[in-house]
């Protein structure tokens, strides 16, 4: 993972040469793994393809290994900085830190960027999971450490294993699969009851009507709605999170310490440049 300061990011986000670069660089990547996405290949060529996804899951680990307790915030990586939802994403990552967690978010813009500034300005902890996509997605700078992807499941993995509460903010395809997976891994009871908050009652009601359609016909239990908040108040969504993540499970602040011989460093909060 390359380490880079709130300062480089924003200068190479205004290079047209260094755009230029990484957008070339992003579509051989792409070109990649759809090439392996595309039915069987030669057994060396599978191979391959599977120790590069084990790395990826190692560079995960060892950039993740010292973090504190984790809420994950889910979100539409297309919310500018006016937009309310932006805003409200600001306002959850200050009162998520303050309540100690480690903020993770998908370490993209929009309601990402939102959540992990937030964090830093409160003076929480902040990181991310960042993954190359042809548009939007670059590292925004509000992180004290991120790890770049290039598998999405790799990248879901990282997002859930670390949390003990998850807060899905407005967003799209990718947001409504993050949220999905994660009430399907608790559903199943691959993962604890950890809370899971839905912001923005108005748009995420259509979502709720089908979540009670599939009750009525017993696709789903009431059980699995126990656990979701939907709501507008963020004062309900950290009292939620506080009583299933902190009080229910009695969480309590956990570190690791790092190995010299591994070359490790703990994740320690960026000073602002």
């Amino acid at each position: 993972m390359e380490e880079k300061n709130k300062k480089q990011i924003r200068e190479e986000r205004k290079d047209p040469v260094k755009r230029a670069e990484q957008k070339d660089h992003n579509l051989k990547k792409r070109k990649q793994i759809r090439y392996f996405l595309e039915g069987p290949k030669s057994r060396t060529s599978e191979l391959w393809y599977a120790i590069k996804i084990f790395i990826e899951f190692i560079k995960g680990f060892r950039v993740f290994h010292f973090l504190t307790p984790c809420v994950t915030v889910f979100g539409s990586a297309r919310f500018k900085e006016e937009h309310r939802y932006y805003k409200l994403g600001r306002h959850i990552g200050g009162e998520l830190a303050k309540m100690g967690f480690t903020v993770m978010t998908g370490g993209g813009p929009g309601v990402m960027e939102a959540v992990n500034r937030g964090a830093s300005e409160a003076g929480g902890r902040s990181v991310g999971c960042n993954i190359e996509l042809p548009f939007e997605q670059q590292p925004n700078p509000y992180m004290d450490k991120w790890v770049e992807l290039d598998f999405f499941f790799v990248r879901k993995v990282m997002l859930l294993k670390y949390s003990y509460g998850f807060i899905v903010l407005p967003g799209g395809f990718g947001t409504l699969d993050e949220l999905f997976e994660t009430l399907t891994l608790i559903q199943t009871q691959k993962i604890k009851n950890f809370p899971v908050v839905l912001m923005g009652r108005e748009f995420y009601q259509p979502i709720v009507n089908q979540m009670n359609v599939m009750l009525e016909e017993e696709t789903i239990s009431k059980e699995d709605f126990k656990l979701i908040l939907v709501t507008d108040n963020v004062d309900e969504a950290m009292a939620h999170i506080h009583y299933y993540a902190i009080k229910q499970h009695g969480l309590t602040k956990k570190e690791f310490r790092p190995s010299r011989f591994l070359g490790e460093k703990m994740i320690l909060k960026r000073k602002s440049t």
